[in-house]
């Protein structure tokens, strides 16, 4: 057997226990996350759409109509579930490091193998999540409008560059200064004023628009809405913004987790 086909078989073999590993931590956390029972899941389901129907019955009752269309539950739903999709990514993502600590003294489990593992179940399960909860609104509300699906794809990739990378550094940080995890908690708060959950940006007055634009969830929600509205047009939107900040901060997180996740979990 030649060189070439020895390193080849080596790489095979290094995927496919990649993959097996994954795929093992992915069926951990469904078991320890979700529970072995359908209840975990409902609870994932429940909970955005709680959130929903309190802010729809607050405002209807002292707003005549949404700031865009005449839904308030879709309009609410277009910003809140992006916002809850990026706190839910980057909170586990950021904690993978510490979750997964025991399985990462095995030579086989690598640390972005514990990450990936969670990227792809999060995924999965929030976005079915999104899928369930808007088609239950378009359902109840008999809303008439035209999609374009391809900005909501847009956003939701400018969602998870972002959530990925912040969540990447983030499992650096938890590791290495594990108060880090109760700070970011505590700044991640006022995330759900100023990320344009209740009001378009559009009517933010000028003075106070050109700080809140450095808010990446506000080119994200603003672009969902452009998804969901075929009829508002946010100029202030930027799509490279939001991916830029996730690239960097997980070439960052990546870089740092490689060069001392190991004596961080040795500690």
């Amino acid at each position: 057997m030649s060189t070439e086909q020895t390193a080849t078989l080596r790489e095979q073999r290094t995927s496919f226990a990649s993959f097996r590993a994954i795929m093992a931590l992915i069926l951990r956390e469904i078991a320890t996350t979700y529970g072995r029972s359908p209840g975990g899941y409902v609870w994932a389901v429940l909970e955005p759409a709680a959130g929903i129907a309190l802010l729809t019955l607050i405002f209807s009752a002292g707003f005549r109509s949404p700031p865009l269309g005449t839904v308030f539950s879709l309009f609410y739903a277009t910003g809140i579930l992006p916002l809850l999709m990026y706190i839910d990514l980057s909170g586990k993502l950021g904690q993978s490091m510490m979750f997964n600590r025991a399985l990462l003294a095995y030579p086989r489990v690598t640390f972005v193998d514990a990450l990936i593992a969670r990227l792809l179940l999060g995924l999965v399960t929030l976005l079915s999540v999104h899928c369930i909860v808007v088609i239950f609104i378009l359902s109840i509300s008999n809303v008439s409008t035209t999609f374009d699906f391809t900005k909501i794809v847009t956003a939701y990739v400018m969602l998870v560059f972002l959530a990925t990378g912040i969540g990447t550094l983030n499992s650096f940080m938890i590791l290495s200064y594990p108060i880090w995890q109760t700070a970011w908690a505590i700044l991640n708060r006022p995330l759900l004023i100023i990320s344009c959950i209740f009001f378009l940006f559009d009517s933010v007055p000028e003075q106070y628009a050109k700080y809140l634009w450095y808010n990446p969830l506000i080119h994200i929600v603003g672009m969902m809405r452009d998804g969901y509205y075929p009829f508002y047009h946010p100029n202030y939107v930027s799509i490279g913004y939001p991916i830029l900040i996730g690239l960097v901060t997980l070439m960052a997180g990546l870089f740092l987790l490689r060069r001392y996740h190991r004596e961080m979990m040795d500690k």
